[in-house]
């Protein structure tokens, strides 16, 4: 009888533990990986809040391949080497399907080695230097030539502007992306000069003598304007010090990289109409899509909360990543990052959406200029634009090539005709 009973709890047990299995590959797990504390929290936290609308959005739908999606949240905390253990927790550990993550390119080169390692998949949905293509990762934000380039020659064509002050934080994005800007304004006729370049750390507070620095650049009458890669909290404390020393857009216009409708909505916009951020989607653009989009993100977050350009590529990328699953019949890696290339669907500014072979979009590119409420008139908007993933504007980098599909290769030397690969030194 002992034996008869031990067997019959042995069974249940076995089951239960079948069940909690079952249970558990019932559902296809994402995995979100944006900074809820620390610097970059004030940016990265919406993301987070995008994922899990999409999440909820797609199992109204009925999820995907007959299972209910999980999305499982993690904090690297603003950590960049935390960023990589996180990553590979939700690789080894929760066993994710796909990331949706990082923001600060420091993060993404610290997370790259290990998504390659695992053969996880990252969709990345932030502007960044461009200069990368991995097999593993899709870029959903804007490439320099989708953002940087364009808004320089804004400055330079309707804005009449002679010197650049090209302030960044200290880390990759801001100082690839400088390499590529000091490049291209010295092949436009700008002296090198004529180029005052200064970088800072995250969450830097004490912007007195940077400001007036800027403010001496145009002693001798030239029109000086900003070209702004600061991230995180730090632009609050900037901007404050643009409105202290007395500087309008129309004295000393900034265009920002990193500053959309989220940042602006800690501040005092008062003092800062007229200034500039280049996005590929600004919450005012007019379509049916955006309209909806905005409405459900307030009807879940309340009326307050705005609308960003990150959270439109986090949109696009995780709205293909499901039409390649869908297409694949899988969510394994390997099959989906076949089918995401070709993928199309309607951004939010009333086009379309491409993924290239270069695992970049076509996206876009829109000058906004900021209003007393925070928001932004569009006062500038292209065609979508083909995502360079390397820049012409850098000798070494103007012969790479970047095709998944027929090259198999990220970074294709096009007069050696050979494929290179380098690991990461960040």
């Amino acid at each position: 009888m002992k034996m008869f009973r031990a067997y019959l709890i042995g069974t249940a047990l076995g089951l239960s533990l079948a069940g909690g299995a079952l249970a558990q590959e019932d559902t296809i797990k994402i995995g979100v990986l944006h900074s809820l504390s620390g610097t970059m929290a004030i940016s990265e936290t919406t993301l987070k809040d995008t994922v899990l609308m999409l999440v909820d959005q797609q199992n109204a739908k009925g999820g995907l391949l007959g299972k209910k999606l999980e999305a499982v949240v993690v904090d690297p905390a603003s950590d960049w080497p935390l960023f990589a253990e996180k990553a590979r927790e939700l690789l080894t550990v929760n066993d994710v399907d796909v990331i949706f993550g990082c923001w600060t390119s420091v993060s993404r080169k610290s997370v790259l080695p290990v998504i390659e390692e695992l053969n996880g998949l990252l969709f990345y949905p932030v502007q960044y230097e461009g200069e990368e293509s991995s097999k593993n990762v899709f870029y959903t934000g804007a490439a320099p030539n989708q953002q940087a380039i364009p808004a320089v020659d804004y400055f330079l064509e309707e804005l009449g502007v002679e010197k650049f002050a090209l302030l960044g934080t200290d880390y990759v994005y801001p100082r690839t992306t400088n390499n590529i800007l000091e490049s291209y304004l010295q092949q436009k006729g700008i002296a090198k000069s004529d180029i005052f370049v200064n970088y800072t750390p995250f969450g830097h507070s004490d912007w007195s003598k940077i400001v007036a620095d800027v403010k001496a650049l145009g002693a001798d009458g030239k029109k000086v304007g900003v070209i702004s890669t600061i991230n995180g909290d730090a632009n609050i404390g900037f901007y404050k010090e643009l409105a202290a020393a007395g500087i309008s857009a129309e004295d000393i216009p900034v265009v920002a990289f990193s500053v959309g409708e989220e940042e602006l909505s800690g501040l005092d916009t008062s003092n800062l109409v007229g200034h500039l951020a280049a996005w590929n989607y600004f919450q005012s653009a007019e379509s049916p899509e955006n309209e909806a989009f905005i409405k459900e993100w307030k009807a879940r977050m309340g009326e307050k909360r705005v609308t960003n350009d990150p959270m439109e590529a986090t949109y696009i990328g995780f709205n293909m990543w499901v039409n390649a699953v869908t297409a694949a019949g899988t969510t394994d890696v390997d099959p989906v990052a076949k089918e995401m290339i070709g993928q199309k669907f309607p951004n939010l500014t009333g086009s379309e959406a491409e993924m290239l072979p270069n695992h970049h979009l076509t996206k876009p590119v829109l000058i906004g200029e900021i209003r007393d409420d925070g928001q932004f008139d569009i006062i500038s908007q292209t065609d979508p634009v083909p995502g360079d993933a390397w820049t012409d504007f850098l000798p070494d980098s103007a012969v790479l090539e970047s095709d998944w599909a027929k090259l198999d290769c990220g970074m294709y030397n096009s007069e050696t005709k050979s494929c290179v690969q380098i690991k990461s030194n960040y």
